[in-house]
């Protein structure tokens, strides 16, 4: 009988090095001789689509995919040890049994992504992953109005900064965008786009200053 694999998750905000983690992980399991397939989602197009890619700028080569039942066939086409997949939450709630799957076929899986929308609600699949894995590490970002643990992260309005001015402790998620946990190339962005926020400064969706 075959053993069973070990769910990792790899969980946060935007800015909070989930990325990173997971290519830390990564470059580990390789040295030490692991096979490894690494995925990453093709409606990110922010950097080469053929990596993942840190805000930071380090990155590692990776398959993108753009649904489960890609994931699935790509998972088929070797007998992987481990598969470690980025942004997951690009992927929706399908992906919990394809998971499931890959696990009782006794791949190790490395889950990594936002568990939080841009406007503060819980970010499908990474919460059920979160759940049921043998391993879960949660990341906080910073604030950039106060420096404190960030575990939200919002959208700007065009015209506010990203910094910690008066103008952007104000940011207000946009009320004439699609819904947060649409998944939509709009939704993809870095600094010019999203903020960090600790609690105390989060202020979408109905959140108060």
């Amino acid at each position: 009988m075959t053993d069973s694999g070990r769910l990792t998750v790899i969980a946060g905000p935007m800015f909070s090095g989930k990325s990173e983690e997971l290519m830390r992980r990564v470059r580990r399991a390789t040295i030490a001789g692991v096979d490894v397939l690494v995925v990453s989602h093709s409606l990110d197009t922010r950097s080469d689509i053929s990596t993942i890619t840190s805000h930071t700028g380090v990155n590692i080569p990776a398959v993108p995919l753009g649904d489960v039942a890609s994931l699935a066939e790509a998972a088929r086409q070797k007998d992987y040890d481990l598969i470690a997949i980025d942004e997951a939450q690009f992927f929706g709630p399908d992906l919990v049994p394809a998971v499931d799957e890959l696990l009782r076929r006794g791949i190790d899986v490395i889950v990594e992504g936002l568990c939080v929308t841009f406007d503060g609600q819980p970010f499908e699949p990474l919460p059920s992953f979160m759940a049921v894995a043998e391993d879960v590490l949660r990341l906080t970002a910073v604030c950039t109005v106060c420096g404190k643990d960030a575990v939200f992260h919002q959208r700007l309005e065009q015209t506010e900064s990203p910094l910690g001015s008066d103008s952007a402790k104000i940011a207000q998620a946009p009320a004439a965008t699609l819904a947060a946990t649409t998944i939509d190339a709009s939704h993809i962005g870095g600094l010019d786009t999203y903020v960090a926020r600790c609690r105390q400064h989060f202020t979408g969706a109905g959140h108060e200053t």
